[in-house]
């Protein structure tokens, strides 16, 4: 969505092949009210200000994605009709067989790629490849897309720390055996903290959640001479996958991830506001995450490291 309209002024056409249509919605590359507001309040207010109304806007959104997904669908189909017109097919290039954040939505800014279309600078393909050719690409319906350049912008490919091995006193940790703990640790593993942001909102917003979470528990272990913190899940109730997303690089993963209970301080939210609750004001010491002085983590570590000789 992005690469196309960035294309569109170095080739004489650029054309986008997608195996499926996604929901793209325009916004404008600046926040007029935000200007606004640094013009007549001071920048700390008026950051602050900015910050919670986007935030509200998007929970909003995302809750009537929910409650209303027939209604949310219509809408921003019809606001891809209003930028490309009648004659175009949006049916078929723009309309998603799935509702509304079961995937991800794409944000274009000023409409630059319903732009680029409308100038027919580019153009929009939906089909399925069947194989490279001499000059382009055959795809699955016989047509032919003849190109001079082929740039992939596909192929997400999801692991969890980056593919990183675990293990814990000298025993390997499988991620799809381990329980998200307030999305920021996992349990069985002391000491260890990880990133993973919203799916449905900034990234940045759980990413400063869960920073400051976690200095809040080294700030606690300094206090009370505590060496390890470490969830502990026990009776966490069913549990499912990490994300509730269908997109396909996302099911593909799953197995790669920890999983995610249905209550706290298991579950993995996608709502900023409850999380604030859950790792600003939450407890510490909530009895989920368990606390080890020296002494007692080494005599753990020694009698782990006996029961795996032992065996």
């Amino acid at each position: 969505m992005t690469v196309v309209p960035a294309m569109t002024d170095k080739a004489a056409h650029v054309t986008m092949l997608q195996r499926s249509p996604t929901y793209v919605v325009s916004r404008p590359a600046e926040d007029g009210v935000a200007n606004f507001m640094r013009k007549i309040l001071p920048n700390k207010m008026a950051y602050g200000l900015t910050r919670w109304k986007n935030v509200l806007m998007q929970l909003f959104f995302y809750r009537m994605t929910r409650v209303r997904p027939n209604k949310v669908k219509e809408q921003l189909i019809g606001m891809v009709e209003e930028e490309l017109g009648p004659d175009y097919d949006v049916e078929t290039h723009f309309t998603p067989d799935y509702n509304p954040w079961d995937q991800r939505l794409c944000l274009v800014p000023d409409s630059d790629l319903f732009v680029a279309l409308k100038e027919k600078k580019a153009s929009v393909v939906t089909d399925h490849i069947d194989r490279f050719t001499e000059t382009g690409i055959l795809l699955k319906s016989g047509e032919t897309l003849d190109a001079d350049l082929i740039i992939t912008a596909t192929g997400l490919d999801l692991l969890w720390l980056g593919g990183m091995q675990l293990a814990v006193d000298g025993v390997p940790q499988q991620p799809n055996e381990l329980i998200n703990y307030r999305g920021a640790m996992v349990s069985n593993v002391p000491n260890m903290t990880s990133v993973f942001g919203y799916t449905n909102a900034s990234w940045t917003l759980r990413a400063d959640l869960t920073s400051e979470y976690f200095c809040k528990v080294i700030r606690h272990m300094d206090k009370n001479g505590y060496v390890e913190a470490r969830p502990v899940a026990e009776d966490v109730g069913e549990t499912s996958d990490f994300l509730d997303f269908s997109s396909g690089y996302v099911q593909r993963a799953m197995q790669r991830f920890p999983k995610r209970a249905e209550k706290a301080p298991w579950l993995m939210t996608q709502n900023y506001a409850r999380d604030i609750f859950l790792m600003r004001h939450g407890k510490v010491e909530d009895g989920a995450l368990q606390f080890r002085k020296a002494g007692e983590a080494v005599r753990a570590t020694r009698e782990a490291a006996l029961a795996i000789a032992a065996e």
